[in-house]
């Protein structure tokens, strides 16, 4: 418990990114370098419902075109849940490190906010989220992953306890290309 901290923490050790890089470790680790993650994250006794965390991973990646890379992620994260008002907030750093090239450090973080209203028993929560995504043009390893910023809105509607319904309107911008809107439907359930 740590002193009504409620300390969690875990550690990974496993096959990396193979030389695609958005396929998961799974399909197989072309090095001999493990790739290895750090999480924890406490809940603590006296604000019941805020959750803090952080993580670390390390690989070192051998992409298909481009140089041996050393890989750093570092993520934050804070949590509200609850549900009167929700608040997630994350942040993300990936430090990029090519053998023969400048270090480069790409973002990514998001901020949400939602509130379930008392009508309907409950069942409704609007959201608003805002999201940013930081790619440099010395990322090699990112450089076709477009830099981002946006803005959505919606509501979530609770059908049951196994089902649920969600609408949102998505407002986004990327460097030198027109803003795109849109509206989004989704639905969900469980059994």
């Amino acid at each position: 418990s740590a002193g009504g901290l409620n300390l969690t923490y875990n550690a990974g050790l496993g096959n990396g990114r193979g030389s695609v890089i958005s396929r998961g470790g799974d399909f197989g680790d072309i090095n001999n370098n493990r790739a290895w993650l750090l999480n924890a994250f406490i809940r603590p006794d006296v604000l019941y419902g805020l959750q803090l965390g952080a993580s670390l991973y390390r690989d070192k990646v051998n992409p298909t075109g481009l140089p041996t890379t050393g890989e750093w992620i570092q993520a934050a994260h804070v949590v509200w849940e609850k549900e009167n008002p929700e608040i997630i907030a994350e942040f993300a750093n990936v430090s990029h490190a090519p053998t023969d090239r400048v270090t480069s450090n790409s973002q990514a973080w998001y901020v949400q906010f939602a509130y379930r209203l008392n009508p309907l028993e409950h069942r409704l929560k609007p959201y608003v989220r805002y999201e940013y995504i930081h790619i440099p043009q010395s990322d090699a390893m990112f450089h076709a992953v477009p830099s981002l910023s946006g803005a959505i809105a919606g509501f979530r509607y609770d059908v049951s306890s196994f089902a649920a319904l969600k609408f949102e309107y998505q407002h986004s911008r990327r460097p030198n290309v027109p803003a795109v809107d849109g509206f989004v439907g989704q639905t969900s359930f469980t059994f």
